[in-house]
């Protein structure tokens, strides 16, 4: 069954906690934190003091993507926040492959992420030390915004080179998914669904998210 990692981009931050538990009790499989630092996106959002904060109020673990220039500065400070899972973008780094492997040696889990345009030949040397790919099928910086058709044959393409190359890689998938499009984005090869608004804008956070990880 594919996985649902709400994302807090679409919580009420002036109640994160209540905000978390919902999800939590809702069914959730991950917790899906957005950082953004105006530079690479053009949005700004939290950093690993609230990240660190959010610790030990709920079991979920901490799906963290990074959307921020040269994040090697950084990643021991969300490290020490509490990251379960670290998610950099390829756009982000010049030295995707160090960076990589000193997420991976820290014992964290290491993940990279593409953006829309980006083709996925820039994962073909680093197959082997990666635990999740993020495919984004929206551009990275807002939430809401409409999913893009086209990132369903991406999503496919990137299925038969993991089966190929290391099946053991999860395909994560990030933008505009709901009820309505979840079926397809499964059937192309998504193992963990990211939801922000469909699921926070809901009245029902866990109806959401149970027609999520059983949309088929």
């Amino acid at each position: 069954m594919v996985k649902v990692a709400p994302s807090i981009l679409s919580a009420d931050f002036c109640c994160l906690s209540e905000e978390i538990k919902k999800v939590e009790n809702g069914g959730a499989d991950l917790l899906h934190i957005d950082v953004m630092d105006g530079h690479f996106v053009p949005n700004i959002t939290l950093g690993p003091p609230v990240i660190s904060s959010l610790k030990g109020k709920t079991y979920l673990p901490f799906d963290v993507h990074l959307m921020i220039e040269n994040p090697e500065k950084h990643i021991d400070d969300f490290i020490k926040a509490g990251a379960d899972i670290i998610t950099v973008h390829v756009e982000s780094t010049v030295h995707l492959n160090r960076l990589v492997n000193y997420i991976k040696n820290k014992g964290i889990k290491p993940g990279v992420a593409l953006n829309p345009s980006t083709p996925l030949s820039s994962l073909q040397y680093i197959l082997d030390d990666i635990y999740m790919i993020l495919i984004m099928s929206v551009n990275p910086g807002f939430g809401g915004q409409k999913f893009i058709p086209k990132m369903l044959e991406k999503i496919r393409d990137l299925k038969r080179v993991i089966l190929q190359e290391n099946p053991e890689i999860l395909i994560e998938v990030d933008g505009g998914i709901n009820e309505e499009n979840a079926p397809d984005i499964i059937k192309a090869g998504a193992d963990i669904l990211v939801a922000g608004s469909a699921i926070y804008l809901s009245s029902n956070p866990g109806d959401v998210i149970e027609k999520l990880k059983t949309a088929h």
